[in-house]
């Protein structure tokens, strides 16, 4: 008996399959009713009207509202949460009344109250090279430079900088030694039926030059419904990202557009701050004396540096790593 020639095999493989596919696609016709359907999806992209901008006019009006604000005095609610992934725990801190100073070029203070007794949680200052942050609770008093990166796992309060604040709470003006690009982004928003959808931004791209050469700075991405600044994030010079700030409901302060509920996170430091603004004033004269922090008597010092972090304890007349 002959046998089948390898193409003949072949065909014969072939033709089984395709009837293997007709049984199986009658068996599906019933149960299903049709073979393809048609069902409606979400649009991914907003509806909304949306306005342009060149790249210049961005520019200018980051630059614009900088030099409107030289100073402000706000009456804050604090909102905060603490992360701690070693035990993988967020501690949540709600209902804080805080206050606020802030005067340029780079002066800050910001004192945070506890809920109902309103004893002092915290207070600290920067002048934009020191800052201080006294903690009661704990009664330690925390000193250091700003551009020390001393994370304490261990001691998640101690890691809250007045910098951070500063820089997000302003955004500051785009300086003639900087570059500014501008990319057309995406964010995803909530449409008024609570639907998420996509929303086309500029995103504001500012790169400095630094020790080791040109780098992202920050990037201001802005709203294409108004045109204002929603969102500023802030880098490191190794490209990591040191503060995510986020701005909304913009109101009217004398004049002046200014977001009256701000969050800040910071991923590195894991916290995420909100402060929802309950009286706010603009380019009050404000003194040095407002922004002095002096050390309390009795408080463990911790002095913050580029090496280690020495301790002095109340009564101890020596510090130890």
């Amino acid at each position: 008996m002959a046998e089948d020639s390898p193409s003949d095999v072949r065909g014969i493989v072939r033709l089984r399959r395709r009837w293997i596919s007709v049984l199986l696609l009658a068996a599906t016709l019933p149960l299903s009713g049709c073979l393809f359907r048609t069902r409606k999806v979400e649009p991914r992209l907003t509806n909304t009207a949306l306005k342009t901008a060149s790249q210049q006019d961005l520019v200018d009006y980051v630059n614009s509202e900088a030099h409107k604000i030289q100073s402000l005095q706000a009456t804050v609610d604090i909102d905060a949460s603490v992360g701690d992934q070693k035990n993988s725990k967020v501690t949540d801190y709600n209902e804080i009344r805080g206050y606020v100073l802030a005067r340029k070029p780079a002066m800050l203070r910001m004192k945070g109250l506890l809920p109902l007794v309103r004893n002092t949680a915290f207070d600290m200052v920067s002048d934009g090279q020191q800052f201080k942050l006294w903690i009661p609770p704990k009664n330690k008093f925390v000193v250091g430079s700003n551009n020390v990166q001393s994370y304490r796992p261990d001691q998640r309060l101690e890691n809250l900088r007045p910098q951070h604040i500063y820089d997000a709470l302003l955004v500051p003006e785009i300086g003639p030694d900087e570059i500014a690009v501008v990319e057309n982004g995406i964010e995803i928003v909530l449409d008024p039926k609570r639907h998420r959808v996509e929303q086309p931004t500029y995103d504001l791209e500012v790169i400095r030059r630094g020790q080791n050469g040109w780098f992202l700075s920050r990037k201001v991405s802005f709203s294409r419904t108004d045109l204002r600044p929603h969102r500023q994030q802030i880098f490191d010079e190794q490209g990591n990202l040191v503060t995510d700030a986020h701005y909304q409901k913009y109101t009217d302060y004398s004049g002046i557009q200014f977001p009256s509920s701000i969050e800040i996170e910071m991923p590195q430091e894991d916290y995420d701050i909100q402060l929802h603004i309950v009286k706010l004033e603009i380019n009050r004269p404000l003194t040095n004396e407002q922004f002095a922090l002096e050390q309390p008597p009795g408080a463990e010092v911790i002095r913050l540096n580029h090496t280690n972090s020495s301790v002095i304890k109340a009564g101890d007349s020596h510090s130890t790593d």
